[in-house]
């Protein structure tokens, strides 16, 4: 009898795929789970960081040793020629701002020494000059260290109105009395506004408010006149603006973390 012969295995049988193997997961960043990695700065914008807080501690403790206002009354007199008055007034104006010293008091000095109209420009000037002062340190030393920490819906919408609308943004925050002068100085800086509008601004806003106070000074000496009688009205004026403006903001804060 003839022999049976296997036949062989079809060759299109394919061999089993292997199990696919799960793909490996990303460690999670560092912080907790979901949070982004922190950004990294350079040791060098620390250091410049640390040098322009010592800085502006050094300016600040100066006004233990001098006061603008007591310089400004001992250095200027009507004998003093404006070429040299007009730029010791503007420098003093300037370093004292940058010192945490009160506008209001540098303000009053210019309008008891200078009268309104001479009192009134240098002291615009001084404004703009110890603005850009304290905007050129702040940006240089310590911008690249703090903006990239920057967090918070509030603290990045105000950047970009500020980097999106610089010269607008910066000349109504002049125009707000209550605010502290230095602060809007600071913040501009760690924003992304350029130099020459925030200083514009800065001119043109702080000029009224200015104006303002170195008129009453200028006119202390006739409570009756007429033009003590409207600077002190407007300096009530603006006091009440501050004060409905700071309450109006607590109330909107207030409503917006309850709903």
């Amino acid at each position: 009898m003839p022999t049976a012969v296997t036949p062989p295995p079809p060759s299109d049988l394919a061999a089993p795929e292997p199990a696919p193997q799960p793909a490996p997961q990303a460690a999670p960043p560092p912080g907790g789970r979901g949070a982004a990695p922190r950004p990294q700065v350079s040791r060098a914008a620390w250091l410049r960081l640390a040098l322009l807080l010592a800085i502006l501690a050094a300016a600040a403790g100066s006004l233990l040793l001098w006061s603008p206002t007591a310089l400004l009354d001992g250095g200027l007199s009507a004998g003093t020629p404006w070429y040299t008055r007009a730029p010791l007034f503007v420098a003093v104006y300037a370093v004292g701002t940058t010192a945490f010293f009160p506008r209001p008091a540098l303000n009053a000095a210019a309008g008891l020494l200078l009268g309104v109209r001479e009192g009134t420009a240098l002291a615009v000037l001084g404004t703009a000059l110890g603005a850009a002062l304290a905007f050129w340190l702040c940006r240089r030393l310590g911008r690249e260290a703090l903006r990239p920490h920057l967090r918070g819906r509030l603290l990045l919408a105000l950047d970009r109105r500020f980097s999106e609308q610089g010269f607008r943004s910066v000349f109504l925050l002049r125009l707000l009395p209550g605010l502290p002068f230095q602060a809007g100085n600071v913040g501009a800086a760690f924003s992304g506004v350029r130099f020459l509008p925030f200083v514009t601004a800065t001119a043109l806003g702080a000029a009224p408010l200015t104006a303002v106070y170195v008129t009453a000074a200028a006119t202390a000496r006739e409570p009756g006149s007429a033009g003590f009688l409207l600077s002190a009205g407007a300096i009530v004026l603006l006091g009440l603006v501050s004060l409905v403006s700071a309450v109006r903001g607590v109330l909107r804060r207030r409503r917006a973390a309850m709903g």
